[in-house]
């Protein structure tokens, strides 16, 4: 079950999304565009989700405020905290 939702709409993140350490986070991406929620820290979370679709990872396992990226629009930045 996802612990936090993270949609991607209009070229933008939603959020910033709250989630226990390890749980599953769900992102919707209802642009028609390909994204990625990239974490900013090599190694953290890095996740394509294309056009339209939905698709899930885990968060990190330690605590934290773990910034993210789009790879593909470098504009594009959100922020998952763990608890």
């Amino acid at each position: 079950m996802s612990a936090g939702t993270i949609t991607i709409a209009s070229f933008a993140f939603s959020g910033p999304v709250t989630v226990p350490a390890g749980a599953t986070v769900t992102v919707t991406n209802t642009d028609s565009a390909d994204h990625t929620v990239t974490g900013d820290s090599p190694g953290q979370f890095d996740v394509r989700v294309p056009a339209g679709q939905t698709v899930t990872f885990t968060a990190p396992a330690a605590a934290g405020t773990y910034a993210f990226h789009c790879s593909i629009h470098p504009d594009m930045h959100g922020k998952l905290i763990v608890r």
